[in-house]
């Protein structure tokens, strides 16, 4: 004698099916990190993220560049000086090293990074949105200018 076939079981089961069939998708589809920052290829990493929120006022701004490229970064329309990460290390024995009031520029990791602090051209980061601008080159042809736009919001 042939069982019965449950109507509801089988609806149910079609359709925890589907729901894992979408959910699949989804994560095959999903595109987060860097992809979803869209980032050009010299650039490997920013900080703090394109379109980040709840930034402190006092984040350092970081990029990270490919091997053998260097740039600047300009903060609210504030071209920032760029300043060798030896020349922020220079310093006597006994003596203790001064703050970079400006980009420091790591050669050796091609690496920018700026700290808003008292006497640099920018004390603070203010309440609400900011765009950094970092213009990139390689180091062998400074002609090759290129740059990359991004924004997040300072709580």
């Amino acid at each position: 004698m042939a069982r019965k076939v449950d109507k509801r079981l089988v609806i149910c089961s079609l359709l925890i099916a589907v729901g894992l069939v979408i959910v699949v998708l989804g994560v095959l589809r999903g595109v987060t990190g860097t992809a979803a920052a869209n980032l050009p290829k010299s650039i490997e990493e920013l900080i703090p993220s394109v379109g980040a929120t709840n930034v402190p006022n006092q984040t350092s701004i970081f990029v990270d560049l490919e091997a053998g490229y260097t740039g600047e970064l300009i903060v609210d329309g504030v071209l920032l000086p760029t300043i060798s990460e030896d020349q922020v290390r220079d310093v006597a024995p006994g003596e203790q090293a001064k703050p970079a009031l400006g980009t420091v520029y790591a050669e050796g990791n091609a690496t920018l990074t700026f700290q808003p602090i008292k006497g640099a051209p920018i004390e603070s980061l203010d309440e609400g949105l900011h765009e950094v601008v970092v213009r990139y080159w390689p180091v062998t042809n400074p002609n090759a200018i290129r740059q990359f736009p991004w924004q997040f919001t300072v709580v």
